[in-house]
């Protein structure tokens, strides 16, 4: 069973689905593989550029997959923090 609670609250936060991401990261790699085989061909330095920045992107795409699910999972990263300082600020009151 899936929770629609948290990807409404992760879109209400201006952050992509991870249908989204995923679409982009499928995109991104199908693009750098491009430039990898036209690299084998002979190098480029504009290829070379290119693929560098798709290898970049890649890696955002990847963090910001794992954020995503983060926070669908477990909530927003700020409200867990603020929440685990009330509970110390109240074990250390008791």
């Amino acid at each position: 069973m899936r929770r629609n609670t948290g990807r409404r609250s992760c879109v209400s936060h201006g952050m992509r689905t991870l249908a989204e991401i995923r679409q982009e990261i499928d995109e991104v790699s199908e693009r750098r593989l491009r430039v990898m085989r036209e690299l084998s061909e002979g190098y480029d330095a504009a290829l070379a550029a290119e693929h560098q920045r798709l290898e970049e992107r890649v890696a955002q795409l990847w963090d910001e997959q794992r954020h995503a699910r983060a926070m669908l999972r477990f909530g927003d990263r700020d409200a867990i923090i603020q929440r685990a300082r009330q509970e110390e600020r109240l074990s250390r009151a008791a």
